[in-house]
């Protein structure tokens, strides 16, 4: 199945996202410029982007939307609180469809050291491909005075 056609926005959620968009002002100085992309093209790839964890410039080769058009359209609609309002707008029919026991409540945190954290004055190697035993001591800077009669 092409890509292009099976992460389409169907007309029922484009009817739910397309309110929480902001109005787009075309700030150029004589009204024109480059045709602005249609934002239900770039919802498009950027839920491509998120279903399936691609990285954006991969959005590319799929034809759905440049990838900088959506990538910018997504910073944008984040700082507009576009997602979050989606979220809560699904969150809110899920409740009234299911229902949310909004009395139980859970929050899972810790703040812990690593179990198998280690020391952090540890030989670490100071370049890719070194092998094992060719570490340099973490603390470099004493070692390389040392070594030229500093």
């Amino acid at each position: 199945m092409n890509p292009k056609e099976s992460y389409q926005v169907d007309d029922q959620l484009w009817a739910k996202i397309q309110p929480l968009l902001p109005r787009h002002v075309n700030t150029h100085r004589f009204g024109g410029g480059r045709p602005r992309t249609h934002d239900r093209k770039c919802m498009n790839g950027i839920l491509f982007v998120l279903r399936t964890g691609c990285q954006w410039n991969a959005l590319n080769a799929t034809g759905i939307c440049p990838s900088s058009t959506a990538f910018d359209r997504f910073q944008e609609w984040t700082k507009a609180g576009v997602f979050s309002g989606l979220w809560e707008a699904g969150l809110l029919q899920y409740d009234k469809f299911k229902g949310i026991d909004w009395a139980w409540q859970s929050l899972d945190g810790a703040i812990t050291k690593a179990p198998l954290g280690g020391e952090k004055m540890r030989a670490e190697p100071y370049r890719s491909g070194q092998k094992r035993g060719q570490a340099k001591p973490a603390d470099r800077s004493r070692g390389r005075a040392h070594r030229f009669g500093r």
